[in-house]
């Protein structure tokens, strides 16, 4: 393990990392993203192959859904944040479509006269 004894200490080479009270990175969460999902790639081509991988059917991903719907909605607030963006988007939505038809009719307007 490299030290530095310039100023006394014992400084290791991931020092900054410990004296954060992190471990420093190693192995797979050391690796840049890239890298990391080239290996993942690899494991989930090779379990394909082998047979072993899961593959969810029609009923399973439903199934999964449906769960993770009804989890998300057990909390009201974020629900209510929800709707109300789509109200919100909606309400623009419609407010843009009626700004275009107007400006329409005013083109035609003006090239009728």
């Amino acid at each position: 393990m490299a030290t530095s004894k310039e100023n006394g200490s014992k400084e290791t080479a991931t020092g900054s990392a410990q004296k954060s009270g992190q471990p420093a990175k190693r192995g797979f969460a050391a690796m840049d993203q890239n890298q990391q999902r080239e290996i993942a790639s690899k494991g989930g081509q090779a379990a394909h192959q082998k047979g072993t991988a899961h593959e969810f059917d029609s009923e399973e991903a439903r199934r999964a859904g449906q769960k993770g719907g009804e989890a998300v909605s057990r909390n009201r607030a974020h629900m209510a944040d929800i709707g109300r963006k789509g109200g919100e988007s909606r309400q623009s939505a419609q407010r843009a479509a009626a700004a275009a038809m107007a400006d329409k009719g005013n083109r035609q307007s003006s090239k009728d006269s």
